[in-house]
């Protein structure tokens, strides 16, 4: 089993690869690692993150066939669906590190946002199913001078959302709980940088 510390450390120095366009020629797929991951599986870690096409983790981490466990929703948000897929992850898998990834120029943010703001209701309740997740994001900074700069919002909106995911696993599930508590399982919180490539690991990691 990998601990939660080493599975961070292939995160950072993974994403430092990405950044910095090097591949770990390890991570490449080949024949016998897809026939031996067909009988079995062991992640190091756990990704939630958003559904966005330009942020698909395997990639951003440098990581292949088999090292991650990949849950994507957009905004990175936790119902009840996604803490199930992180239980049965760290059950059966015995995987020891959960990130919640958020990332810069969320469209999620931007449309709830937009929601409280401009009072641009989505026509879909499936969408504003997602928005009414973000919501309590947001909402805390509205009284604030940030409601009269929406880069500066949506910007402190994306990590508020982050720690509100982070929150959310580790104190609504009892198995979840329950492996942080004596297990060794740690559930952080990151944002992935689209301009840069880089990942800044902000939440959750202050033991390091």
């Amino acid at each position: 089993m990998v601990s939660a510390r080493e599975a961070l450390a292939r995160l950072r120095e993974g994403n430092l690869r990405f950044a910095n366009n090097v591949r770990n020629s390890l991570q490449l797929l080949s024949h016998r690692q897809r026939a031996e991951l067909a009988a079995q599986q062991a992640p190091c870690a756990i990704i939630i993150g958003c559904s966005d096409s330009r942020v698909p983790a395997e990639i951003v981490f440098d990581q292949g066939l088999g090292d991650l466990f990949v849950i994507r929703v957009a905004g990175n948000i936790v119902a009840p669906s996604q803490v199930g897929s992180v239980e049965f992850a760290v059950s059966r898998y015995h995987t020891r590190l959960v990130v919640v990834l958020g990332h810069s120029r969320c469209g999620a943010v931007t449309a709830t946002i937009e929601t409280l703001l401009d009072g641009n209701d989505s026509a879909s309740r499936n969408i504003a199913s997602i928005v009414d997740r973000v919501k309590p994001s947001v909402e805390g900074f509205l009284d604030t001078e940030l409601r009269h700069d929406r880069e500066a919002l949506h910007r402190a909106a994306v990590r508020a959302n982050v720690r509100a995911s982070v929150n959310h696993l580790r104190h609504g599930s009892a198995i979840i709980e329950s492996l942080i508590a004596h297990e060794g399982l740690r559930v952080v919180g990151a944002e992935y940088a689209l301009e840069t490539g880089l990942v800044d690991f902000f939440e959750g990691i202050s033991e390091d």
